[in-house]
Parts: structure tokens; sequence; C-alpha cells
């Protein structure tokens, strides 16, 4: 299967050709939809063939690996046979915030001190948990360190390392529950430039700019040393 949001995270439809129908879904030879994963909410959206279409509510990974993507129709929709050529359509709005959270995210991490533990993209609010005190925290100056970077307007790239690389430098993974995946020969690194660098195989915006305004909603206490911050775009 090809990953086309992979390489693209702009782009909002494709065609393609189903290739199986089963229990759990459809899948495509190629497709924009993006599957659950490191934190991220599938894609939903919709597949429209023959003057018709369905809606797809939510987007899985399967089983035969990281290309291996199922999109979930809605309960009693009846799927296009295998052969069958689709266009396949996000519903962009929900994608597009969750890029811009997804690279929110990754400037808290470059903000916030200490080890991830865990993590929570949303088109309205996101979350990560850190492994530090209570006491070095502060909601208003970690939003506004974030927003000086969304400010900055820094460029968003990503770029492949191999496995054999991405275990020479264990600094370069900031979280503790999710590991990057290896295996496959290669792991994709995000890359804010100059801010941070790390696995992560989510959509996200080119530029920190188009984020947007974000604010700090609440710092909660998790356990001893885990704090969870949340944020929400102003928009």
């Amino acid at each position: 299967m090809d990953a086309l949001f992979r390489d693209d995270a702009y782009a909002q439809r494709c065609t393609a050709t189903v290739v199986s129908v089963d229990e759990r879904g459809i899948r495509l030879d190629r497709t924009v939809f993006y599957p659950t994963g490191g934190g991220q909410p599938g894609d939903s959206g919709a597949l429209r063939f023959g003057g018709g279409e369905i809606r797809i509510t939510d987007t899985v990974k399967g089983d035969g690996g990281p290309d291996d993507v199922i999109h979930v129709p809605e309960a009693g929709a009846t799927p296009p046979a295998p052969g069958t050529e689709v266009e396949a359509v996000i519903d962009w709005e929900r994608r597009h915030r969750h890029m811009r959270m997804h690279t929110a995210l990754h400037l808290l991490c470059a903000v916030v001190p200490g080890s991830v533990t865990g993590g929570q993209i949303g088109a309205d609010k996101s979350r990560l948990d850190f492994n530090v005190p209570a006491e070095s925290l502060d909601k208003d100056a970690i939003a506004a360190a974030v927003n000086a970077l969304i400010t900055a307007d820094t460029p968003v790239g990503t770029r492949w390392i191999t496995d054999e690389e991405m275990a020479a430098a264990p600094e370069l993974v900031r979280t503790m529950s999710v590991k990057p995946p290896t295996g496959s020969g290669r792991v994709r690194l995000l890359d804010v430039e100059g801010v941070d660098l790390q696995p992560c195989g989510g959509t996200h915006v080119a530029r920190t700019g188009e984020i947007g305004g974000i604010e700090v909603t609440k710092i909660e206490n998790k356990g001893k040393q885990n704090r969870r911050v949340v944020i929400a775009l102003k928009d």
C-alpha cells in the first residue's frame, strides 16, 4: 500500500483501487488516510465511487506492517467490492487541526524538560505527560515559550535514518511510552529546525507559524512526578 500521507500531509484526496474488504474494513492500494498511531487519531472522511459514497469513520493499522491501513466504514454501509476504483477524501478540517496540534506538542516537548510518559492528540485539546516535579512547571511560562516558537515560523520537515543510526542515538527518543518502529530498515524523524528532532510517523504542518496561538489550559498531577500538560488551539 502506498502511504501518501507519509510524504505529503497536505494531500486531501487520491484515486485508489479497493484491494480487499473484511470485517475490519477496507484496504486500498494507496491512501491519504492516516491510521491511528503515536497518539494521533485516525482520519475520517469518505470513499466515493460509482456515483455514490460511503463514510469512513476511522482509520486503523492492520497486522501487516506500518503500511497496512484499514478504512473503517460507518455501521451498515455496503463497501465497494475489491477491484473498484474509488476517490478517497479525508475530512480536511479535522486532519489539519490534528496536524497543528501534533506539531504544537513537539514544541511543548522542546519547552518542558524531562521524559514524555504519554500523550494524546485531539482536534479540540491535546496533552503530554512529563516525568518532572510539579514545581518545575508554570502554565503561563510554558504557553509563552511555545507561542514564541510558533511566532518564529520555523520550518518543519522530515528525514529518515537507518535502524542502526537510531540505535546509536537513543537520546533522540523523548517518549518513554512509545518506542520508534524499527525492523523495516529505517526510522522517520520529525525535524523542527533547531528546536526539536525525534522519531515520529504523524502528520505535521510545514512551518510552526501555521499552528496559530495555543494556550495551556491546565497542568494536572498524575502521579509522584508525572505531570499532564493540556493545550488547546486559540481558534
